[in-house]
């Protein structure tokens, strides 16, 4: 798999301070300051407890060097890797009590990340052969997109809307509150910047037909539809929009769906269902 280039630590720092903040409390690491002498030095392990693809590994480490930048931290599955059940994933060395101290903010972002990373993977997998792009959508946990999405590029997956100001995407609530899709899509051409991609859903063919007649989208999204439908839309679309399929989009139906010749599959389960994956810290 690729490596992508990592995001500058300043943007990923405010975050890893406050699961910090959040877990040492008023007093800091109490267990730790009781029965660790200073100056007591050990070199911990990040294991894997199961297979995966890395995601987190960057967030690890600031975690351990925001506690103490004395520690050596090298990590030896980088963010994007695939790992087996047992391999080391990062190795660090130093002050005991700073290690204890950040162990668990490290794991729960490397764990809940390389799930999100790994489930992503899965899902990859089932498009091989096809052209179809796995992506994400906006239902991450609150505080934690962007991470949460770094994860998905790490699995091999697409990002979809960081957030509301990245594109136009006209739901079916937007349609209905103004009056229809030729409405929305006339109003979108009158005033939306040319530097603005639109993409609206549909909920069937003939909502997709009045689309395609009367213009001003760039991506439609094919909401729960089914795969001679995609097949169908995909035939009228005729290689015009790019499409997108999405809803209720399962491990098990995406092979199907991605052979109906859609551009994009949308996957909320990437991110608000992933399992947090098993990683430990050995001494």
């Amino acid at each position: 798999m690729t490596l992508l280039p990592a995001f500058p630590d300043m943007i990923l720092e405010p975050l890893v301070r406050a699961a910090l903040a959040e877990d040492l409390g008023t007093y800091g690491d109490l267990t730790t300051r009781t029965v660790i002498k200073a100056g007591t030095r050990y070199t911990a392990r990040i294991v894997a407890r199961e297979d995966g693809i890395a995601s987190g590994m960057q967030i690890a480490v600031i975690a351990f060097r925001l506690i103490d930048p004395a520690l050596s931290v090298r990590v030896v599955v980088p963010d994007g890797g695939a790992f087996t059940k047992g391999d080391t994933l990062a190795e660090i060395e130093g002050e005991a009590a700073s290690i204890l101290s950040a162990e668990r903010v490290a794991l729960n972002f490397a764990g809940r990340l390389s799930g999100i990373a790994t489930m992503t993977s899965r899902f990859v997998a089932e498009t091989r052969g096809t052209s179809t792009r796995i992506t994400c959508t906006r239902k991450t946990t609150p505080g934690l997109r962007i991470v949460e999405k770094q994860a998905v590029l790490h699995g091999g997956g697409f990002n979809h809307r960081f957030s509301l100001s990245d594109a136009i995407l006209i739901k079916d609530n937007h349609i209905a509150a103004a009056g229809g899709i030729r409405p929305v899509l006339q109003a979108v051409k009158a005033a939306a910047s040319h530097m603005v991609r639109v993409e609206i859903e549909v909920d069937n063919l003939d909502q997709l037909a009045e689309v395609l007649d009367e213009g001003g989208a760039d991506v439609v999204l094919l909401d729960n539809m089914d795969t001679p439908t995609l097949h169908e839309a995909v035939r009228m679309n005729n290689g015009r929009l790019s499409l997108e399929a999405s809803g209720n989009m399962r491990l098990g139906c995406v092979a199907e769906v991605s052979a109906t010749g859609v551009h994009y599959i949308s996957v909320g389960a990437l991110t608000h269902s992933a399992s947090t994956l098993d990683l430990g810290l050995d001494f």
